[in-house]
């Protein structure tokens, strides 16, 4: 997972590719429990492309795009926000492949 180093980042791959956006940062324990099952659900998911952005680094788009709790997943097609897992309870493996399921049905 590529970590998104500035807005600019970000809104080019957003408005270009099909990305999934994780919202976390690196003191998080609810992030930290999802991280080894990301490798897994990366490699069932081919048709995304899998971005990483620290809250903390981007605090004033998180607030734009309404990201008040982490960890959080956006997904982008066509430029367009299609899903979004959005919430600060932990995430299961189970909600975040239903949620990359329900993203990939806008293909």
């Amino acid at each position: 997972m590529e970590k998104i180093q500035s807005i600019e980042q970000f809104n080019e791959i957003a408005g270009k590719e099909s990305a999934v956006f994780m919202f976390s940062a690196n003191w998080c324990p609810d992030c930290k429990v999802i991280e080894p099952i990301l490798p897994r659900v990366e490699a069932d998911f081919p048709s995304f492309s899998f971005y990483y952005v620290d809250r903390d680094q981007f605090i004033d788009l998180c607030g734009e795009l309404e990201i008040f709790g982490i960890p959080s997943f956006l997904a982008y097609v066509n430029g367009q926000e299609v899903e979004r897992l959005v919430s600060k309870n932990r995430k299961s493996q189970e909600e975040i492949e239903s949620f990359l399921s329900k993203a990939e049905a806008h293909f």
